[in-house]
Formats: structure tokens, sequence, C-alpha cells
């Protein structure tokens, strides 16, 4: 495959597409970013890695951090997670309360935020620091020991974080967060800060792509872990847009409201595309037509 080509093609079928929808103004560090930018990056099961656009321009991952979250809980404590959250489409939006309640404390999946304040409430039982044993996570995948964190934005989601707050003290009513409140709240809010590249996004997330293998070869997750974890991203990564992913799309992927989304092709490659226009569901307007583009041009599909 002439990843180069492709992609090139690919950017000029999403061109028309960038620059609509709107930025994450409920983030008001994300809420003034420059709606032109664009970037995606393909990384090979060889471990090569191909560009266009702004693929090397760091963003805020967001949301996209969810999946790398779920893939280190089920790795270091398998099956006992799904106790408290579920695998199910929420089909509300990702910061919905009626749900929750309703279904008594436990999240519909782990994508949704209440879901990933569950998760990361158990990755900070497990390690004892959640937000930095994601970063080092990703800073080893990705190969790149500069990635870091964004105090600013991880600033202003703390200051505006209402809504995360009411999801957490909810469960915690119900008994399903173990670790205080406001600790769980500052580590989700620190992981969700984290500022990655296309390039590094696509590399890091590689394993998912190689059944569990790493970039240097070690196994992070058994193969039935990661067709767990590309099963809910297929189903649930992309807020109540699923459905409508997987039809235009038809792979796993995980958006966030940075811009970014994450897509594994099993077997073959993970992709990540850029672009901070969000459509009213949170998901990158032109990242989203760009994903279709690629699969639609090479034929690789999950279906």
């Amino acid at each position: 495959m002439d990843y180069q080509a492709v992609l090139e093609e690919v950017a000029a079928t999403a061109a028309p597409q960038v620059g609509r929808g709107q930025p994450a103004g409920y983030i008001p560090a994300l809420a003034g970013v420059d709606l032109g930018g664009f970037g995606m990056a393909v990384a090979d099961v060889d471990g090569s890695v191909t560009g266009v656009g702004d693929w090397q321009v760091p963003f805020s991952i967001q949301s996209v951090s969810k999946a790398f979250g779920l893939a280190l809980v089920l790795a270091r404590d398998g099956e006992s997670l799904w106790g408290r959250v579920g695998r199910e489409p929420s089909g509300t939006a990702f910061n919905s309360l009626v749900q929750l309640e309703y279904e008594n404390g436990i999240p519909r999946n782990p994508f949704i935020n209440a879901g990933a304040l569950v998760v990361t409430d158990r990755l900070q039982s497990l390690t004892g620091d959640a937000s930095t044993s994601m970063l080092d996570f990703l800073c080893t995948q990705s190969g790149n020991p500069a990635v870091s964190f964004d105090p600013q934005v991880a600033s202003s989601e703390s200051e505006h974080g209402d809504r995360n707050a009411a999801l957490a003290y909810l469960m915690a009513s119900y008994g399903n967060l173990d670790n205080p409140v406001p600790t769980v709240l500052d580590h989700y809010f620190w992981q969700c800060s984290i500022s990655m590249s296309c390039r590094d996004l696509a590399l890091a997330g590689s394993f998912l792509a190689r059944q569990g293998v790493g970039t240097d070869g070690s196994r992070l997750l058994p193969a039935r872990d990661v067709k767990r974890v590309n099963a809910v991203m297929l189903t649930c990564g992309t807020y109540d847009a699923a459905g409508d992913f997987a039809y235009r799309v038809g792979l796993p992927g995980k958006s966030g409201v940075g811009g970014g989304i994450l897509a594994v092709v099993p077997g073959r490659c993970t992709l990540c595309v850029w672009s901070p226009g969000l459509d009213l569901r949170g998901n990158s307007v032109a990242g989203v037509a760009a994903l279709d583009a690629f699969t639609s041009l090479t034929g690789w599909s999950v279906f």
C-alpha cells in the first residue's frame, strides 16, 4: 500500500470539511483553537508511520485517552472491571446524568464520561498514579518522550468540570468509586489534557492492530482483550454517533473533543486523524470524512 498517495487523496477529499463545525467551547482552553488544522497519520503494523498535513502538530487528545485507560486496566486487572461498567452503547450524550441514575450508578460503557471515571478510579487503585501511568505508557509506545500534559487544558477542565463532578459523586453514592472523588477527577482531567500528534497517537495505539503486541515487541494485552477493546470502540467509541460512524467508516474508533480520532484496521495499521471542528455529537467533522474516504478508497474495513 502506498500510504502517502492514499493519504494525499484522502486529505483532498476531506478538504471541503476542514473548518466546518465548532470547537469544544465548554472547555475554555480549547474554545479558541484554529479550526483550519488537519492532519492524518497511518502507523503500519511493521512500525513505519506516514502522515499528511498537520500530522506532527500536538493537540489535546481528550477522550481518545479513554481507549488507553481501558487497555491499561484490562492488562492489569482482567475481567473484574466489567462488574462496574457495562459494554453497551449509551444512546445519550457522553456526559448524561439521567441514564446513570436510572441504572444505579453503573455507567453504560467505559467511553462515556461516567464510565471513564470508573476506569480512572480503578487505574488509580492499581497503579497509585493513574494519569502518570498513562502518560508513561503513551511516551513509551509512541517513542516520543516529549509527550506531556497540558496544564492549561487540565486547569480549564477542572475549573469547568461541574458535570463530571456530578457524575462522580453520583457514582460514589452508589459505591462505584473506591478513591476520593477529587482524586479521581484530578487524574481524569490530567489524562484528558495529554497533548500528542497524529503520529504519536497512531504509533501508541498500534498494539490494537497487532493483537496486543507493543512497539518494542512485548505483549501489552492478551489478544482476546484487544478484540474486546476494539469491539467496544466500534460500538461506543464515538459517543452517541457510533452507529453512524460504523456505517460510514466501518472501523473501531475512539474520538475526542480535541478533534482527534484514533481508528484501528486489525492486522494492518492504526490511523489517527485530527481536525478540531466538531459536529453536534462531539466528533471531528473533517476527521470522520477523512476516515470514510480512507476505508472507501482502500476497501479496508471490518465489514
